[in-house]
């Protein structure tokens, strides 16, 4: 079984690559409302 550090670490990079996920959707939802605005009008 894995040792507590090397669980508290995998946690640390899990955290982060949900936020690097959230926030990475977050801007291309972003960028493609502005590109779609940009285009119709």
């Amino acid at each position: 079984m894995a040792s507590e550090s090397n669980m508290d670490s995998a946690n640390q990079t899990y955290a982060g690559f949900v936020a690097l996920i959230k926030w990475g959707t977050v801007a291309s939802v972003a960028v493609g409302a502005l590109v779609v605005l940009l285009i119709a009008s």
